[in-house]
């Protein structure tokens, strides 16, 4: 399925500056996805549509995938800010990039595949629940 993209955090897309993505790998010592470096370099803050994916016996809606960007405007859309907000709740190597529709995380996890992380939610009661095996898996998975 092919996914469009629409604007959320800004009017228009907002690219990501040049070096923001590995500035952001160094601080958090992972590798990001190829895919997802494509997507986000282009899409950051903006909403996939389809929008949904499946999530054990239910399902979530993705409101944004997170801004790598650092503009004041959109700190409640920050991947940096969402990972200090999780962080003391998580454990090591998961990673937060996109927020849904009711405030809860679509992370990257790094625990067991350091080199291809698997995709989980994080509840707001900061339970962990397995979405996809890897980044391309949770595109593919996203529906109406």
């Amino acid at each position: 399925m092919k996914i469009s993209w629409e604007p959320y955090v800004w009017d228009a897309p907002h690219p990501v500056p040049p070096g923001a993505l590995e500035v952001l790998e160094r601080q958090w010592s992972v590798s990001l996805p190829d895919e997802y470096r494509s997507v986000v370099s282009i899409h950051q803050g903006m909403t996939p549509n389809p929008h949904i994916i499946d999530v054990g016996r239910g399902d979530s809606s993705i409101c944004a995938f997170l801004t790598i960007s650092e503009d004041e405007s959109s700190r409640a859309y920050s991947i940096r800010d969402a990972h200090d907000l999780l962080k003391p709740h998580t454990p090591l190597g998961v990673y937060p990039f996109a927020l849904t529709g009711s405030g809860e995380y679509i992370c990257f996890d790094y625990r067991d595949t350091p080199s291809q992380p698997g995709i989980v939610l994080i509840t707001v009661e900061m339970d962990i629940y397995p979405v996809a095996n890897s980044f391309s898996e949770f595109l593919e998975k996203l529906h109406d």
